[in-house]
């Protein structure tokens, strides 16, 4: 799906997203990665859905965000309690969502100026 944006000079912002691949400012993405407004960090890990660890979430705790968009992939699934609780300790928003919502979303936010990480797993 190719996604509409207006004017938001300098940031990265989805444009299209598809079965197995996301763009960003029409670069084409094929695996996990976390999407935030001036950096883009790709492989951030090689797990999938289910075989996230706390060690795949670390990551995201360091990225200085308060708000961090963890896309499932094709369908919305939630991560088990422990690895979502250190983001509740330390005042980070954390919201899950499938992944079309969280590009979807992410753009909203980037384009309002907020910090906001978009970390993707691809199924």
């Amino acid at each position: 799906m190719k996604l509409h944006l207006s004017s938001a000079a300098g940031l990265n912002l989805f444009t299209a997203h598809g079965d197995g691949y996301v763009a960003v400012n029409q670069i084409r993405h094929e695996g996990n990665l976390i999407v935030m407004p001036e950096s883009i960090i790709n492989d951030w890990t090689t797990a999938r859905f289910d075989t996230l660890t706390d060690e795949d979430m670390t990551p995201l705790l360091k990225l200085g965000t308060g708000i961090i968009l963890l896309g499932t992939g094709n369908r919305l699934r939630f991560p088990p309690g422990q690895l979502m609780k250190p983001f509740a300790q330390a005042g980070i928003g954390l919201e899950v969502m499938d992944l079309p919502a969280a590009c979807r979303t992410y753009n909203i936010l980037a384009s309002e100026g907020r910090q906001v990480a978009a970390a993707l797993l691809f199924d």
